[in-house]
């Protein structure tokens, strides 16, 4: 577990500390915004709203209920029972974590609720959308990434808190629509 532990801040030195410009120093903070992807969330409600002629109703149910079980079972659960320091509030860094956001987070670290999140919403995307546009549902996965690797950049998690954040919100995303689209499915417009 020690290796695991020294691997995993190591790792965050590059990401925080020398994979580093300018350019990514204004971005990163920008794209973890959870404000930043309501133009997506927007847009994919009117794209299965326009272009499917049922079951488009369950699929907002189950878009909504991936994202609040995700929330809950990162946020409520896990956060509230396992401890992590994030490495922007971790004085044992030795160097200290840069922060790029203007405030530091208090709670737990483990898991990433970015990464539980918006991994379990690109998995949802990807199993119930890849039918209609093809090869593009994987730019869902690129998405989650950039999310979750500007949490490591900015200081605010480690990246076992995002690979573990990620690894259970694809479960909950395969699982949900899993569930959907054995129960349900989107059936396109003629």
């Amino acid at each position: 577990m020690h290796k695991l532990i020294e691997a995993d801040r190591h790792l965050f030195y590059l990401i925080n500390g020398k994979w580093t410009n300018s350019f990514f120093d204004s971005v990163m903070p920008f794209l973890r915004a959870p404000h930043m992807w309501v133009p997506l969330y927007i847009f994919l409600i009117i794209f299965v709203l326009v272009n499917y002629k049922s079951n488009r109703i369950w699929w907002l149910v189950f878009f909504g209920g991936t994202a609040i079980i995700c929330d809950f079972i990162s946020s409520d659960i896990i956060k509230e029972n396992i401890f992590r320091l994030r490495p922007v509030n971790d004085e044992t860094l030795i160097p200290a974590a840069r922060s790029l956001l203007a405030y530091k987070p208090s709670s737990s670290g483990f898991t990433s609720s970015h990464a539980v999140n918006h991994f379990g919403l690109a998995t949802f995307f990807y199993f119930t959308l890849k039918e209609s546009i093809g090869k593009w549902a994987t730019l869902f996965f690129v998405w989650a990434f950039l999310i979750i690797y500007a949490q490591v950049y900015v200081g605010v998690h480690f990246p076992l808190d995002v690979l573990c954040g990620a690894i259970l919100g694809i479960l909950f995303g395969y699982l949900s629509s899993g569930f959907y689209n054995k129960n349900y499915g989107l059936v396109k417009t003629i």
